[in-house]
């Protein structure tokens, strides 16, 4: 009784330190007046997902994923999920009814939704930095993971995206593994928190499925110990991954096999992994020996990879092999989260400190902890977990979102041992080593110090004038735009979003590697010469064409081909079948109308 009475008490004080950390951070931009509203600084996926809300609202079939405002006539199909436009959705009548206000329920929901997120992801940081290594560590839990998520920038008001929500569902998953043994139903929330992320998006696959293969090699190693915990939590992911399966997916399409979105393949192998996982641990002939565990266990992995390349073998290749390869030079190899460690070094070897120091400390201090103190239950899950990661944003830089998080859990619990120290023997040694854990923990001390070190040898690099919205990020660039009458605009893939968003019109292009049809024909025309782009324009009837000369996109596409129609443009030279639109020369987004006679 003691223990539920504690356990109890831990919750209530965990919940008010993330919610004190959260409100402090609602306060720092409530003080600078929620800037990022005003300019999203180029998070095309969270004006997107605003889009797809808004298309929801106004009527747009449950089962109906169509971005009909983005590509060619008929738009394309977006590859996202209905598991996150819901509660957006629900948000926003909500706050729609009790404001009176469409527009100041999305400010709204723009501002709480990722607030909300970041609370639950500090709180579920705090458990389980205090299921590893106690109660000292809530504190520095509290502290290094709120500078750690405000780091990422994934919770800044407007970020409405699928990234902060599929964080706070692993870290919640990883959590609740953690506090299984001493807590029943800890482990069925977390199959189900492990296979909300998977079906939000697939790029949280590498760690829902590291969690499944953490819980089963526990399983094999300590038989009954964990056997209830493999049981449940096999339980919650074939059970919601069923759900999932029937609320997401008409049944038109239940046969239709999607690499990068949860369909027949995704529900496939989850519901036989987690029914599989179920099933082994409560058939006592399956799991009575060690022997009998691997074999089982051996089986299970065998059968569904076989399964797998049989049946979804296009699925078992890199997600972007079969993407265009005029795509994958001139599109994939410039964003941003989509780089390597090898380009991130090379372009932007300050932000690769900044991204990769303190998971690669946490991950030494793991490594050392085995070498002297041995392995416990707890580093399985968050050392797995912290390696899987660090290894995708090596591939990916996305990844470092998720390295950076786990990370916090063993440096909060590196600060606590030298908290406890320094409170046991109080000495000028044992206070400077507290004082460098908290530095080296932080992350922003690694980002600021690079930073710095970067300015210091880059001493011809151009002052940057704030004042000028130079890669049109801000809502206020599209102002002229939003008041023109609703047509087909040609621009870079970086403005398709915001023009969505922020006006009434459609786009050819916008950064996902579904829209292939649109994005070619964007390169097409601004590559090409002024007849190309006159072709296309009026093939697609197009009616404006929107540059913007400051955008990294715009000036790649200039330097890749200098004699074609972006290029022309950026150097004045507008063809006789453009006109300027009256008052946007000279401003961050120039558009120009196509003459109706052509």
């Amino acid at each position: 009784m003691s223990t539920a009475r504690d356990g109890t008490s831990t919750w209530k004080s965990d919940i008010a330190f993330a919610l004190l950390a959260a409100l402090l951070l609602l306060a720092l931009n409530a003080h600078a007046g929620f800037p990022q509203l005003a300019n999203p600084a180029g998070d095309n996926d969270s004006l997107l997902q605003l889009v797809e809300v808004r298309d929801l609202m106004g009527g747009q079939g449950w089962y109906d994923m169509h971005q009909y405002r983005m590509g060619p006539e008929g738009g394309f199909v977006m590859h996202w999920s209905r598991l996150l436009d819901a509660p957006l959705a629900l948000a926003m009548l909500a706050a729609s009814a009790l404001t009176g206000s469409t527009a100041l329920a999305e400010k709204t929901v723009q501002i709480l939704w990722p607030a909300l997120q970041f609370w639950l992801a500090v709180l579920f940081i705090i458990r389980a930095a205090r299921a590893f290594a106690g109660a000292h560590a809530v504190l520095p839990a509290a502290v290094v993971g709120g500078a750690a998520l405000y780091y990422i920038g994934i919770f800044s008001p407007g970020a409405l995206d699928h990234h902060n929500i599929q964080l706070v569902l692993t870290l919640a998953s990883l959590a609740l593994l953690l506090e299984a043994p001493r807590h029943r139903p800890a482990a069925l929330v977390a199959g189900i928190g492990a296979t909300l992320t998977l079906a939000i998006g697939m790029e949280s696959a590498p760690y829902a499925g590291t969690l499944g293969a953490v819980v089963a090699l526990l399983f094999l190693a300590r038989g009954d110990g964990e056997r209830l915990i493999a049981r449940d939590f096999g339980l919650g992911v074939a059970g919601v991954s069923a759900l999932v399966f029937v609320t997401t997916i008409p049944l038109s399409s239940w046969g239709q096999a999607q690499c990068d979105t949860f369909s027949i393949v995704q529900f496939a192998v989850t519901g036989l992994a987690g029914g599989g996982l179920a099933a082994i641990a409560s058939l006592k002939f399956a799991n009575a020996t060690g022997a009998r565990r691997l074999m089982s266990l051996g089986l299970l992995t065998v059968g569904i990879a076989v399964f797998a390349a049989l049946l979804f073998p296009q699925c078992l290749a890199a997600p972007y092999a079969n993407l265009d390869p005029r795509l994958q030079q001139m599109w994939l190899g410039y964003i941003e989260e989509a780089q390597s460690i090898v380009q991130l070094v090379a372009d932007d070897p300050a932000r690769a400190v900044a991204r990769f120091a303190t998971p690669l400390v946490a991950i030494v201090l793991m490594a050392l902890h085995l070498g002297h103190g041995g392995w416990r239950r707890q580093d399985s899950l968050v050392g797995a977990l912290l390696v899987v990661a660090v290894v995708v944003s090596a591939w990916e830089v996305r990844g470092s979102t998720f390295s950076i998080a786990f990370a916090v859990i063993p440096l909060s619990a590196w600060i606590a041992k030298w908290r406890q120290r320094a409170a046991a023997s109080p000495s000028s040694g044992s206070v400077l080593r507290m004082a460098a854990a908290w530095l080296i923990s932080v992350n922003a001390i690694w980002s600021g110090a690079a930073e710095a070190a970067s300015s210091a040898f880059d001493t011809d690099a151009p002052a940057i004038d704030a004042s000028i919205d130079a890669p049109c990020n801000s809502k206020a660039s599209f102002a002229t735009l939003g008041t023109m009458a609703p047509t087909t605009v040609l621009a870079i893939s970086n403005l398709g979003s915001p023009i969505l968003a922020f006006t009434g019109h459609r786009v050819l292009a916008g950064p996902y590697h579904r829209n292939v049809a649109g994005n070619l024909l964007v390169f097409d025309a601004l590559l090409g010469s002024d007849a190309a782009a006159k072709a296309i324009v009026e093939s697609h009837h197009v009616g404006l064409v929107a540059l913007c000369r400051g955008n990294t996109e715009s000036r790649l596409f200039a330097a890749k081909a200098p004699d074609g129609f972006l290029a022309g443009l950026m150097h004045g030279q507008v063809p006789d079948w453009l006109e300027p639109v009256a008052g946007t020369a000279g401003s961050p987004l120039e558009l120009y109308r196509v003459k109706s006679s052509s």
